[in-house]
């Protein structure tokens, strides 16, 4: 962030927030780095045209992780 309000930790968390967002993740379904932000939480990998939901900044958030982990364990015990 380049304005010098409303203080450091502010700043910081905003700064995280923005490299994550520009940051290429790993598709899951090609394998390839070239999973990029297109919307609020959609994300478009430019190597297989694939799109996933995800997070709003980041690719896998701690609630899907969460979220995921207990659709696996449901799904075994049915």
């Amino acid at each position: 962030m380049q304005t010098p309000r409303y203080g450091a930790s502010n700043r910081k968390l905003v700064d995280k927030a923005i490299k994550a967002k520009k940051t290429r993740y790993e598709c899951p379904k090609c394998k390839k780095y070239k999973l990029v932000r297109k919307g609020n939480a959609l994300w478009n990998c430019k190597g297989c045209d694939g799109t996933f939901a995800g997070g709003a900044y980041s690719f896998s958030s701690e609630s899907g992780e969460i979220a995921k982990r207990l659709v696996a364990e449901y799904s075994k015990s049915s």
